[in-house]
């Protein structure tokens, strides 16, 4: 399908581009400003972004001076949203809970687990480690660049085609028809099938869904009450604003209303739900080292680089570090799938945070937000 064209931080374009075939394009923000208690940079960057074109903001934050909501246009403060990549954090924290457990190294080859699946046109499981697909080092195709995939999923044939149920063996084969991206561990490229793979690993390993691993390591834990894994629940759970989208690159395009979808299509790669406030309770809890043991967190944490033209950027294991405009550092995970584009961010010691959703996928600046929460920049009029 055409690329859906937002405009959002490095972050959420590497994140997004697999799942939406979304671009990136970062406007210049206005000079740096020392953060203020009332979240003024922040409103002012909510209200940009529907003042661009998105129907309904929300973010909220939390810091040593308590939390705050803020919201614009058809957006409440506890609206519950698809999450899309956010999804990959959660995917990751089992998988090295399972390390702790001894019941799997990330350093096995990814046919240990699942013997024969990663293979054709090059792909070889026997040469993939699991830490691999979670850094997305791995070479393998990403099944949301295939073509055909993309116009059934993402383009106008969505509407046709939107509760159709997708294996995710299915998933898998698409990308086996295409040739790898690079021999493993020789380069990075973000790549929804490496997490549609660690979900059946997690499958595999506990023999139960990889959501049930999730609620019961993770959500039920930290109380996360708005956060789900639908699996194949095409509804999103009240309260919940619309999510609306052009399927299309084109600025004219009619805009569709895309709330209900097949979660199917993201699977472990991208399909929960969750709010603002609940994702911001998980990273949190993630950072301060509540989910990982010490020697987890610090694999989590440690980092490939992503691009050198991007040096303040790097990947970790569901985990992503970037460096403000600042100098600040904060660590997250975008996310954006039909009509909803995230973001949960921290800093490394978990003490300021800050989650958003906007509810369209084709404008909205979420690089300004993130700018205007951590740094105080305001966005430009």
């Amino acid at each position: 399908m055409p690329a859906v064209r937002t405009t959002r931080t490095v972050l959420a374009a590497v994140l997004v581009a697999g799942l939406t075939g979304t671009a990136l394009a970062t406007p210049a923000l206005a000079a740096d400003a020392p953060a203020t208690a009332d979240h003024t940079a922040t409103r002012a960057a909510l209200q940009a972004a529907v003042d661009a074109g998105v129907p309904g903001a929300v973010a909220q934050a939390r810091d040593g001076r308590g939390a705050w909501t803020g919201t614009a246009g058809e957006r409440r403060g506890n609206d519950r949203y698809r999450v899309g990549s956010i999804t990959k954090t959660f995917v990751a924290t089992v998988l090295l809970q399972l390390q702790a457990e001894g019941r799997l190294d990330l350093d096995d080859p990814v046919e240990k687990w699942l013997p024969g699946v990663v293979r054709g046109n090059g792909h070889d499981g026997r040469r993939i480690t699991v830490r691999q697909l979670l850094n997305h080092t791995s070479g393998v195709y990403s099944v949301t660049s295939d073509p055909g995939f993309q116009e059934k999923v993402f383009g106008p044939g969505f509407l046709e085609h939107r509760y159709d149920r997708w294996t995710p063996r299915q998933l898998v084969d698409i990308a086996m028809t295409h040739a790898p991206d690079f021999a493993p561990g020789t380069d990075w490229n973000y790549s929804n099938t490496n997490y549609v793979l660690a979900g059946m690993v997690i499958e595999k390993v506990t023999g139960r869904p990889y959501g049930k691993a999730v609620e019961n390591r993770i959500i039920k834990p930290l109380k996360l009450r708005a956060t789900s894994v639908p699996g194949t629940d095409v509804r999103m759970p009240k309260p919940s604003s619309p999510a609306y989208s052009t399927l299309s690159e084109s600025p004219d395009a009619p805009v569709h209303d895309v709330s209900r979808l097949s979660p199917t299509i993201a699977y472990a790669a991208g399909e929960m739900i969750s709010d603002s406030n609940d994702l911001q309770t998980f990273y949190r809890a993630l950072l301060k080292g509540r989910l990982l043991p010490r020697a987890e967190m610090k694999e989590m944490t440690t980092t490939v680089a992503v691009s050198p033209e991007f040096p303040g950027v790097g990947y970790g294991l569901g985990l992503m570090r970037q460096k403000l405009s600042c100098g600040k550092e904060i660590w997250g995970h975008g996310g954006g799938i039909h009509g909803s584009s995230s973001e949960a961010q921290a800093t490394r010691d978990g003490g300021h945070s800050l989650a958003l959703n906007f509810n369209a996928d084709w404008t909205g600046d979420s690089a300004g937000v993130l700018e205007a929460e951590f740094c105080g920049v305001t966005p430009p009029r």
